[in-house]
């Protein structure tokens, strides 16, 4: 019973969060970053001040932080170990992609689509968020290299998962403001999908086009 009610109390704490950011990301696109208060965000969200700092200690976190390192974790330990690395990772970073948006563009953008796309918007136009969003990058490369499964133990082992994480970290930036730049018109999954193959070749992914619509269910 005690297990049950911990992850009860977990997803009443996603929900909380999840609603928070929902409400300080709408205020920070309507107002302005600048312009918008934890207060403010409070008010709108209709709880304490102080229970937006407890889920939020600064304000760039409430763009910032998200879920969706762990599902990108998840699909990534789920894949076959005997795949190059830099394959395991790019095809997690387009299935995570694919599971976010549902293979949806522009005005059929799902709910997460549409969420992942303002906080993108965000991102991009704030210097504070920018300069903020290289802790998160490195975070999930961290999370990204804890997936691999490999022994990080071996010094050679871990530069080389670092640094196909990082590179497909990269590949995955770009494909993602240009998503932002174009107002999620393109699938994001095949922006990501093409970014890896202009980074690494064409047979990275190992499995052609399909992969930007698999891993989804």
């Amino acid at each position: 019973m005690p297990d049950r009610y911990s992850t009860l109390r977990a997803q009443r704490r996603a929900e909380t969060q999840r609603m928070i950011q929902a409400h300080a990301v709408r205020l920070f696109a309507e107002r302005g970053y600048d312009a918008t208060t934890m207060t403010d965000v409070a008010e709108a969200a209709g709880v304490s001040p102080m229970t937006v700092y407890r889920h939020f200690p600064t304000k760039e976190d409430l763009v910032l932080v998200d879920q969706y390192g762990s599902l990108i974790a998840e699909r990534i330990a789920a894949s076959s170990a005997a795949q190059p690395l830099v394959r395991r990772i790019g095809g997690a970073l387009v299935e995570s992609s694919t599971e976010l948006t549902a293979g949806s563009r522009g005005p059929g953008l799902t709910a997460d689509g549409q969420f992942l796309l303002a906080r993108l918007r965000l991102m991009i136009s704030t210097p504070a968020l920018r300069a903020k969003h290289l802790d998160n990058h490195y975070v999930l490369q961290q999370a990204i290299v804890g997936a691999l499964g490999d022994d990080t133990t071996d010094p050679d082992a871990a530069f080389r998962a670092q640094a196909a994480a990082s590179a497909c970290l990269a590949a995955m930036h770009t494909a993602l403001v240009r998503w932002a730049e174009d107002d999620g018109r393109t699938e994001l999954p095949e922006l990501i999908a093409e970014a890896l193959a202009a980074a690494f070749g064409e047979d990275i992914l190992g499995a052609g086009p399909d992969i930007r619509t698999s891993g989804a269910g």
